[in-house]
């Protein structure tokens, strides 16, 4: 069940044989003699699959270190020596008893790391040294505790590949929606109930990985990914309209605004405080065609069924504007355009193929 959460994709295959240093499976708890003797013209070691409890203070020695896999071995805390390798791109430590306090505090000074993997160890706290490094590609963190997302996951503006499978989390934070080089986000075996719309802007995104979570309905941005994956099994997506949405009525304020957009009553600067302009320019048009409704905050939620390869059927989440809109026969849109049935059809070609098997 873990080894999915512990996937190392890249490979080291640019260094020779003189350069990369295999001595995983050796039952070693310290780096051999005759390695720290080479340790300035190693690119590579491997030291994984041993007994290490702490890496050693000689580790400073492999300064020209691009690659470092300590996995699957028994170390519950790293070094300050290990930021002393600055050139190191790749760092691989999954798979021991590492927790967020293990982490140097100076860890973001590793700048030139661009693949992380600590998939595999007790960490109940995303690390915030990790979102320091701006270089980073990849990341993993699958089979660990982790809670919560950092808004701060922002930062990591060059990341292709986020791997948080196997986790304790809840929420999706609006940010994730700024990592726009994006290409695999894989966020199964959580506690997930929905999915921000800001996905939209992930541009990039190819595999989206939501299986095993506890999702009910997604944002209608969704179909406008450019998806070749999306993994949904195993979530309990409604298969009917819901019918007891909660709604609280609309406010006098909202109820001013509405009336002021849909009569199309002009105003200016001199007529209006700032706040109000900028309240009523977040108005939201209601999905149902036929109604010319808007609204603010007080909407009703809304279940639309999009199907997609004449298969599956995707539940999409929409507001409108009252309880009476969804007694109203009617052919819905998107909160931000309208969505036709031309929509889904290209939804449909876009989602090739929707893994929930």
């Amino acid at each position: 069940m873990m080894a999915g959460y512990l996937s190392d994709a890249s490979s080291d295959s640019e260094l020779n044989g003189r350069n990369k240093e295999d001595a995983s499976h050796n039952s070693l708890s310290t780096i051999p003699d005759h390695l720290i003797s080479r340790a300035k013209e190693i690119r590579s070691l491997l030291l994984h699959h041993n007994e290490f409890l702490l890496i050693p203070k000689s580790i400073s020695l492999f300064g020209n270190l691009l690659t470092l896999d300590l996995s699957n071995n028994h170390l519950t805390d790293l070094p300050k020596e290990l930021i002393t390798l600055r050139n190191l791109r790749k760092l691989v430590v999954k798979s021991n008893g590492l927790t967020c306090s293990s982490i140097p505090k100076d860890f973001g000074l590793l700048s030139s790391l661009e693949e992380l993997n600590f998939s595999g160890n007790m960490f109940e706290v995303f690390p915030p040294q990790f979102t320091e490094l701006s270089r980073l590609k990849c990341l993993y963190l699958g089979g660990n505790c982790i809670s919560e997302m950092p808004n701060s996951i922002k930062n990591l503006q060059r990341l292709e590949v986020l791997y948080l499978g196997g986790n304790r989390l809840t929420e999706v934070p609006a940010e994730i929606g700024q990592l726009y080089y994006l290409i695999s986000l894989v966020l199964c075996d959580n506690q997930i109930q929905s999915i921000p719309p800001t996905l939209i802007h992930l541009r990039n995104l190819q595999s989206l990985s939501l299986h095993n979570n506890q999702i009910s309905t997604l944002p209608p941005e969704i179909v406008r990914l450019n998806l070749s994956e999306l993994s949904l099994r195993n979530n309990p997506l409604v298969n009917k309209f819901v019918q007891d949405m909660t709604y609280e009525p609309p406010t006098l304020l909202e109820l001013s605004g509405r009336v002021v957009k849909i009569e199309k009553v002009k105003y200016s600067k001199e007529d209006l405080p700032s706040n109000l302009r900028k309240y009523l320019s977040s108005a939201q048009r209601c999905v149902n065609s036929k109604c010319k409704g808007v609204y603010f905050t007080s909407r009703v939620e809304h279940v639309k069924f999009v199907d997609f390869c004449g298969k599956y059927r995707l539940p999409l989440l929409q507001y409108l504007c009252s309880p009476q809109c969804r007694t109203t026969p009617a052919v819905y849109h998107s909160s931000s355009d309208t969505e036709t049935d031309e929509d889904e059809a290209m939804a449909n070609a876009r989602l090739r193929r929707v893994l929930l098997g």
